[in-house]
């Protein structure tokens, strides 16, 4: 999972994508003991960052989860601009793109409130906790609610330093 976060990581920020890192992966990145099977970004839906998103992904070979067999599987800027949230497979790998989040918005709506973190070298942008909890707890989904105990303990300590 860690090298598959990187790989997107790397070709996204190389390809100029206005990108927020959010969901289990924005928690690890704040110290907060989880393990997650995915990466969940938040994008810019404009028709530029759209196109940007579609092009790095392409080495990737992304096809939509969940279709039946028989339906065309073809995501690139095209399909970006059909939907809002899309969840895909990378190769056998789950990618998340978010251009809506429960509680909190989209992308402009969270970009002020961002900090940057280094991965693998790489300046990217995550999710504050603050708002992850909140968005978290607004989707309520039984999986979201499990993990916001170790999430509000994370804040909490971390405020306390």
């Amino acid at each position: 999972m860690q090298n598959f976060v990187e790989k997107v990581l790397e070709a996204l920020t190389q390809a100029g994508v206005e990108f927020i890192v959010v969901g289990g992966v924005s928690a690890v990145l704040q110290g907060v003991p989880v393990v997650t099977q995915d990466l969940d970004l938040c994008y810019r839906r404009t028709p530029e960052n759209v196109r940007r998103l579609a092009s790095a992904l392409r080495s990737f070979h992304p096809k939509l989860r969940g279709l039946p067999e028989g339906v065309p599987n073809v995501v690139d800027d095209r399909t970006f601009q059909m939907r809002t949230n899309f969840t895909l497979d990378l190769e056998g790998e789950d990618l998340d793109l978010l251009a809506e989040m429960s509680g909190i918005g989209g992308y402009d709506d969270v970009a002020p409130t961002v900090f940057e973190v280094e991965v693998e070298g790489r300046r990217v942008q995550v999710l504050p906790l603050e708002r992850l909890i909140v968005t978290k707890r607004a989707a309520g989904r039984a999986k979201d609610l499990a993990v916001l105990p170790l999430l509000e303990a994370t804040l909490e300590a971390t405020r306390r330093r």
